[in-house]
């Protein structure tokens, strides 16, 4: 097999400034220097004329582009702006009223972003190794299940009377393989150092992908999962691949509890349990978080307090509904992590059951809460209204998968890429692709 290429989409703006590194063509024309394109929400200007795309090809292998102002951590804690460089095309089109910037380039180079995007480039070679593969697997999964899908999006909202439940997964996409975001795969080009390091583990597993039942792996990942990974029905949709299940985040992996259970959830969250991921070695946590991502102290277990004008303005806000006053908040169906699948909202004026994790993850914060694995605490109560809300947490993320955080510890203490990745991908097998 000839190594694949793949389209990310970048940034969505009416107006963008870019700047080239060198000399690009387009359609056949040379360019180079700064420049601003703008649309009227159907055609592109730039340059003095009107396009519905433009396609820009570098003259050589080793030019780049910079796109000013790229939006990170879109909707997260996090979010920022910064200007990034790529290698590779630079394309635009018109995209819901919007120019959409996106990069074209081969597999083998998206990879070398991603590992630095990802984590820091400083990262162990066996982690960087791990996170090489399951980064290749999981975007020639997603590009092969785009094309079978042909710009179908499966149904992720189910409304009714009682129920909002919304799940947010790739297939958003229908222009681009993948986005540059935390949506997809973190992606910010050759703006974050590539070391040498991350080079050699690229290299190291060329190719490489994990295989259940001769089929790539959908393996995911998040930051850190709390103890125990969870499956992906809890996050997406009604289906768990067998290679992604539910394991404890340690040496017995089989020896975790049931945190379906409430009680046991509860027991569980509210303690510090023995994990990979129940870290706080600073030289461990720097290999995977970036220096925005170590702005985040908490994660493994955390807390955020809400006072109730707090919360309810915020639930009304993010949901678009108006509940009242809040009354509680009661978990209805969780996860094999003690992550919440449903969660039910009880306001003065009305209750709506609430899912899959991440919409409980985006209604209850500003941004978004660490994890949908949490506890609540109702506190003042007054005329049977709470005037205060603590959330307990577990987690960092959705964790499905591989735990960044928990595989990071694993390099550290002398576990070959390989054992990684079978610990977090049960059964699987890693192969040579191309």
């Amino acid at each position: 097999m000839k190594e694949p290429q793949v389209t990310v989409g970048i940034m969505s703006e009416r107006q963008i400034r870019f700047v080239f590194n060198g000399t690009y063509l387009a359609n056949g024309v040379p360019v180079s220097g700064e420049h601003e394109a703008h649309t009227d929400g159907k055609q592109i200007f730039w340059n003095g004329n009107r396009y519905t795309r433009i396609v820009f090809t570098p003259e050589k292998e080793d030019y780049s582009f910079c796109l000013k102002e790229v939006t990170i951590g879109v909707k997260f804690h996090w979010e920022r702006k910064e200007d990034q460089t790529f290698k590779g095309n630079l394309n635009l089109i018109v995209e819901n009223g919007l120019i959409t910037t996106i990069n074209a380039l081969s597999v083998e180079d998206y990879l070398l972003s991603v590992i630095s995007s990802e984590m820091s480039a400083t990262a162990s070679l066996e982690l960087l190794k791990s996170h090489a593969v399951i980064s290749r697997s999981w975007l020639l999964a997603q590009i092969r299940k785009n094309k079978e899908l042909a710009g179908k999006k499966p149904d992720s909202l189910i409304r009714t009377d009682k129920e909002l439940i919304h799940w947010y997964d790739r297939e958003d996409h229908i222009n681009f393989d993948v986005c540059a975001d935390d949506h997809c795969q973190r992606y910010q080009g050759i703006t974050r150092a590539c070391t040498e390091v991350v080079a050699q583990a690229i290299q190291a597993t060329h190719g490489e992908v994990l295989t259940y039942d001769d089929e790539i792996c959908d393996a995911r990942f998040s930051k850190c999962c709390g103890g125990v990974v969870e499956e992906f029905s809890s996050c997406w949709e009604n289906i768990n691949p067998p290679y992604l299940t539910a394991l404890r985040d340690d040496k017995n992996e089989k020896d975790f509890p049931d945190l379906k259970n409430e009680d046991i959830a509860r027991q569980w969250i509210y303690t510090s349990p023995t994990a990979f991921c129940n870290t706080t070695d600073k030289k461990i946590l720097s290999q995977v978080l970036n220096n925005y991502d170590q702005e985040t102290t908490d994660f493994y277990r955390w807390s955020v307090v809400y006072s109730q004008s707090e919360l309810a303005h915020l639930i009304h806000k993010k949901s678009g509904i108006d509940f009242g006053e809040i009354i509680d908040l009661k978990p209805i169906e969780r996860g094999t992590s003690g992550r919440l699948v449903r969660l039910q909202i009880q306001g003065s004026k009305q209750t709506l059951i609430i899912g899959k994790e991440l919409e409980i993850r985006r209604v209850l914060s500003p941004s978004h809460l660490y994890s949908s694995a949490f506890v609540v605490e109702r506190e003042d109560i007054q005329n049977g209204i709470p005037q205060r809300f603590v959330i307990h947490g577990a987690g960092w993320g959705h964790g499905v998968g591989l735990c960044q955080i928990g595989a990071a510890v694993m390099g550290e203490h002398g576990y070959p890429y390989r054992e990684i990745l079978l610990h977090y991908f049960v059964g699987a097998n890693i192969e040579k692709l191309y």
